[in-house]
């Protein structure tokens, strides 16, 4: 980095009159912080700004949301994705609730053992919520130190994040939330991974990539992630005006989730019929088709409708209109409605 000295104050005094509002930088309320923290996790800032209000409205604080049930919190959570964050999330509110007497630890390394809290989310809620000095590095942090210091070290290796933490804590100043908060806007909002703002940077004098002419060449990540494709057939099946749903497993993807049932493309009806327990008429072509995309795997669906003939074990067949009693993931919600629309 090129000149350090100044490097906080030019930053800090571009946020503060350039950061964009939203409802979790109003409060200082760790819990509400670590909430819109674990929201954000993989998730655009338009996108988290409606379900936080929405869930801070229904559990404002620790008490509310650790009495709460997993299945009426993960209703609020409904089309975020990545669901083990609010599983972890409210696991760990619990236990604060029950070993911190509800008061969110301000100790960075007593929250960090929490369930779902990694370093980047320590370094954020101790930080801006306690002004601990303690690093928060995530994506953008990664790429604006990268062209701060025309640093060639590959952010898919293990160390990165040891690295980049190293670079931060030497400028960070004592205003350690805003100074994180700050990083993590200029890499959303200037320093951005393609076409960055380079002319509007406030930090731009800082840059060694920019002297260089090689900031789009930065951050440097040679690790190539495989990408997984799958292919199902998924039924919607009928029974008495009623269609059938399971929960999937409580673990792995989409966990305790409710679907329709889902079975690899070729698996032959008997099958399908035997792992059911239940004689189907299934319709010979698919009404609908879809490809939902996971961060390293890809769904794509051909959707039959079905018949249950004869007599069935009704347990799991559910009126339509009791569906949004049911945590559905996005892909199944878009099934639904179709099936609906079509009715």
């Amino acid at each position: 980095m090129k000149d350090n000295s100044n490097f906080s104050k030019h930053l800090l005094d571009w946020f503060y009159n350039n950061k964009r509002e939203m409802p979790w930088r109003e409060t200082k309320d760790p819990y509400k912080i670590w909430l819109s923290e674990v929201m954000l996790q993989q998730t655009q800032v338009n996108t988290v700004r409606p379900y936080y209000l929405k869930f801070i409205e229904r559990f404002p604080n620790i008490e509310t949301l650790a009495h709460a049930e997993i299945d009426e919190v993960s209703k609020y959570w409904e089309g975020l994705g990545y669901y083990s964050r609010i599983r972890n999330f409210h696991s760990a509110v619990r236990e604060v609730r029950d070993t911190y007497n509800g008061i969110v630890p301000s100790d960075p390394e007593k929250f960090l053992k929490l369930k779902g809290v990694g370093p980047y989310t320590q370094g954020a809620v101790m930080s801006i919520a306690f002004n601990h000095k303690v690093p928060a590095v995530d994506g953008n942090v990664y790429r604006v130190f990268s062209r701060l210091d025309n640093d060639d070290f590959d952010i898919s290796k293990p160390a990165a994040r040891r690295h980049f933490e190293q670079k931060v804590m030497r400028v960070m100043p004592d205003a350690a939330g805003d100074f994180n908060e700050a990083l993590m806007e200029l890499g959303a909002t200037v320093c951005t991974p393609k076409a960055p703002l380079c002319i509007f940077c406030p930090v731009m004098s800082h840059c060694e990539s920019y002297m260089e002419g090689n900031v789009t060449e930065r951050p440097v990540k040679l690790k190539k992630i495989k990408k997984q494709t799958e292919h199902y057939k998924v039924l919607v099946i009928e029974k008495n005006g009623k269609i059938y749903i399971e929960r999937r497993p409580d673990n792995g993807l989409l966990q305790s989730m409710w679907q329709f049932p889902m079975f690899h493309i070729d698996t032959h009806p008997d099958t399908i019929e035997e792992e059911l327990n239940m004689a189907l008429h299934i319709e010979s072509t698919p009404f609908m088709s879809l490809k939902h995309q996971f961060t390293h795997l890809t769904w794509h669906m051909d959707v039959y409708k079905a018949v249950a003939i004869g007599s069935v074990d009704e347990t799991n067949f559910i009126e339509i209109r009791e569906k949004e009693g049911y945590n559905f993931p996005v892909s199944m919600t878009k099934i639904f409605k179709k099936y609906v629309d079509e009715k």
